[in-house]
């Protein structure tokens, strides 16, 4: 058992709330009128939305580590937690992680759960802290790890690991960085495109800590003009529960108003833009862009 493993989340508090403080000050000294900077609605909100994910994920722990518990006991596999194991389980979550987001940008029901961290204008650090309350649709997503003899607690450190590099990549003060570690990491650049709501970004960048998930398999795109943050539809809130809830209530509705079982289908379980066909063959609304390689818009298209 790998108790000795350190609660990362906890320990990094500290570090979350000075580079916050000092990202701040850094607005106030030197403005960017190119940068959304802070609003103060939007980051209470935000840091709101953050303290209930810890209330919440606390409960749907319960459940998700007796499922993962049943699954170690019944493999016949063991991967010990050593130097040089570690590393290599990191490598294996970050891979996994990257599945588990971009499953959570092109299906509706995952979408549901993750739109929340994409529901803010604004693009800085308490934009990190802006999380979901549904996590319970993550877990299925690390079930190789645990089937491959991964303990629980292990899965979790490098979970909590994972969380605690990307906090930094929030953020519009931080340029482009060398080319080596553009290639390699995930990092505001590349962050920055993938909160971004125009068409040409639109569902790109899920790494990680790593961004060379995306260059294998087609969803990386380089920042390359200003981001505009939000979604392609805002939902213009800073009532946590509506923020939290609000892509459920959009599903109810539509899952309401369908016609056929098989519209009920594409609701919930295809891209978030997913719209039937009509008698003549064509969607009734331009539908969300998928991941992967997708057509060039212009902003005001957007």
């Amino acid at each position: 058992m790998p108790s000795s493993l350190p609660d990362v989340v906890l320990w990094s508090i500290p570090a979350f709330v000075l580079l916050t403080v000092l990202e701040m000050v850094s607005y106030r000294i030197h403005p960017d009128e190119d940068a959304a900077g802070y609003d103060a609605k939007d980051a209470a909100t935000s840091i709101t939305m953050g303290l209930g994910s810890l209330v919440f994920d606390a409960l749907w722990k319960i459940p998700i580590v007796a499922v993962y518990a049943a699954i170690y006991e019944l493999t016949p596999l063991r991967v010990p937690v050593l130097w040089w194991t570690l590393p290599l389980m990191l490598l294996a979550q970050d891979f996994f992680y990257y599945w588990s987001h971009r499953g959570h940008h092109v299906i509706r029901i995952l979408w549901a759960c993750h739109v929340v961290h994409h529901s803010s204008r604004n693009f800085n650090l308490t934009t990190a802290l802006r999380q979901p309350w549904t996590t319970l649709t993550v877990w299925p997503f690390y079930v190789p790890m645990i089937a491959l003899g991964v303990h629980p607690a292990a899965l979790a450190f490098c979970s909590s690991a994972n969380l605690v590099y990307q906090f930094w990549v929030h953020t519009e003060r931080v340029g482009k960085l060398p080319r080596p570690v553009e290639f390699v990491l995930n990092t505001p650049s590349h962050h920055r495109v993938h909160h971004a709501s125009q068409g040409s970004y639109l569902d790109r960048n899920f790494g990680g800590i790593l961004i060379v998930w995306d260059r294998l398999f087609g969803s990386f795109v380089p920042e390359t003009e200003p981001c505009v943050f939000g979604l392609t539809k805002n939902i213009g809130t800073f009532n946590p529960l509506r923020v939290a809830t609000h892509e459920y209530a959009a599903i109810g509705r539509d899952l309401k108003a369908a016609r056929s079982w098989s519209e009920r289908a594409g609701r919930v379980f295809r891209g978030p833009g997913w719209q039937p066909q009509d008698a003549a063959g064509t969607a009734t609304e331009p539908a969300k862009a998928p991941a992967g390689p997708a057509p060039e818009k212009t902003l005001a298209e957007s």
